[in-house]
């Protein structure tokens, strides 16, 4: 069996991968999923509404645990304070703006929502913003990676959709390789401050 038949022939497995992936984060995926939807590989209006519920719930999820514990959970992780203060300190700046485009902004779009949910902003005001701007998230990157596919598509004739596939497939490897690595990354820290010794303050002579 081909990958193009898994794809097409597997009915919602593919959306709900791709509702799942946004969910969390799923900027790169999205981009070749719409590579892929521009060969026929996959649905691209179903392709934006699963990339548009996944983006719009995951941060929906984040706001409210900024809300109901987001506070409790510094305390706990100090080392994300600097990125939620920046995102606070735009967010005070630009308000609506922030809110409608922070899925953009390198460096502070995974904590926005989180941080957005400690700033006390309304949840039903959050919820509407958050609608539409995972709606014009979702619209550009899959329109970018289809526009990206079809001129593939023009360019490779006849090749491009085993290029597509190709394309996925990589990524696939790709993102796996990425979360082993996270993985052992922070086994090989916690290993370590469990085996540190503590400090012990030196008395006086």
């Amino acid at each position: 069996m081909t990958m193009q038949q898994i794809l097409t022939g597997h009915g919602a497995w593919p959306y709900l991968l791709t509702f799942a992936w946004t969910f969390i984060e799923g900027e790169s995926f999205v981009l070749f999923a719409g590579f892929a939807a521009a060969q026929g590989l996959l649905n691209p209006v179903l392709l934006l509404l699963a990339a548009w519920l996944g983006s719009f719930g995951g941060d929906q999820c984040y706001f409210w645990i900024g809300r109901t514990v987001g506070l409790q959970m510094l305390a706990r992780r100090p080392r994300w304070r600097a990125r939620v203060d920046r995102a606070l300190a735009i967010l005070r700046r630009y308000d609506v703006g922030f809110i409608l485009t922070f899925r953009f902004i390198y460096g502070v779009r995974n904590f926005s929502s989180f941080a957005i949910g400690i700033s006390g902003v309304g949840w039903l005001r959050f919820l509407i913003l958050n609608l539409i701007a995972a709606f014009i998230w979702a619209v550009a990157f899959v329109s970018a990676g289809y526009l990206s596919g079809r001129a593939m598509h023009r360019a490779l004739g006849e090749y491009a959709q085993q290029f597509s596939v190709a394309m996925l497939a990589g990524l696939a490897v790709l993102l796996v390789t990425a979360y082993l690595y996270q993985r052992l990354r922070r086994r090989r820290a916690e290993k370590a401050a469990s085996v540190a010794p503590p400090d012990v303050p030196k008395l006086d002579a």
